[in-house]
């Protein structure tokens, strides 16, 4: 008599005590190291908040007043457009240094922040394409299953 595949106990079902009411477990729940998704948002949203960093000392540069111009509309703005990429740089790097460390506000905060890139980048087509494209991601990387099944618990 042979033995078929899935007679030997731990071969193709699980133990009497694994998962809930005998399914699979899920495996994101309980790893350790963050899934891909967490480390590709992460690393999205620290490229975006050190170009933020990178816009404001250039706008303390003689580039800052038309820097200015560009993003309030007036050449005497320098401060303002300076603290608006700083607060813009804060916005995005704080969640992503929060994230990998399995901080559930920095996953709602990253997917409000791409919410907002999205709105903006509709609003400003065409010329926001590549925006919109980088914010859509993010949303999309934070919305996946095995990114919520990590941060369910901690």
């Amino acid at each position: 008599m042979s033995e078929q595949r899935g007679d030997l106990p731990g071969e193709g079902r699980p133990g009497p005590y694994s998962g809930l009411f005998g399914a699979t477990p899920d495996t994101y729940a309980y790893q350790q190291t963050p899934p891909k998704q967490v480390t590709i948002a992460s690393v999205i949203a620290i490229g975006l908040g050190a170009m933020c960093l990178l816009l404001a000392i250039l706008t303390l540069t003689s580039a800052g007043a038309q820097i200015s111009e560009v993003l309030t509309g007036s050449r005497d703005n320098t401060p303002v457009a300076v603290a608006a990429a700083l607060v813009c740089a804060v916005i995005y790097l704080v969640p992503a240094l929060y994230l990998r460390k399995r901080h559930r506000w920095s996953r709602y905060m990253l997917i409000a922040v791409a919410a907002l890139g999205i709105a903006g980048g509709i609003m400003a087509l065409p010329a926001s394409l590549l925006g919109l494209a980088i914010h859509a991601t993010l949303l999309l990387l934070m919305l996946q299953r095995p990114t919520k099944s990590w941060f369910q618990t901690r």
